[in-house]
């Protein structure tokens, strides 16, 4: 048995919006089930406390509105940022162009609220 203590696992927030360019949301697509398999995967593991897409405000504007996804956002429970941002780059919309490198958020989280 070992006598040394875990890391503590801290929140972070993540922000991936995807690229503007034409074609990212028919790569998004494309890619897609892959995305959610991991993620899926990465809840279980408790690596993922939150996710979900992010639309453009036309998606709701009615019930039968086409929803456009534009990017993801993250809540990771992990053991420090650089764990959760080798986690985003090994992603399959990080891999496959789909999320923006470039204006990607990754910081550490305090909630106000409870976790689902």
């Amino acid at each position: 048995m070992s006598s040394q203590a875990q890391p503590a696992r801290q929140l972070f927030f993540v922000y991936a919006p995807d690229k503007t360019e034409e074609g990212t949301f028919e790569r998004r697509m494309s890619v897609r089930p892959t995305h959610l398999e991991v993620a899926k995967e990465r809840t279980g593991q408790g690596l993922i406390r939150l996710g979900g897409g992010l639309m453009t405000p036309e998606s709701i504007a009615t019930p039968d509105a086409p929803k456009k996804l534009i990017g993801s956002t993250f809540i990771f429970e992990a053991e420090s940022l650089d764990e959760v941002k080798r986690l985003v780059e090994e992603d399959v919309y990080f891999k496959s162009g789909v999320w923006d490198p470039e204006k990607l958020v990754i910081l550490p989280y305090a909630g106000a609220t409870p976790l689902p």
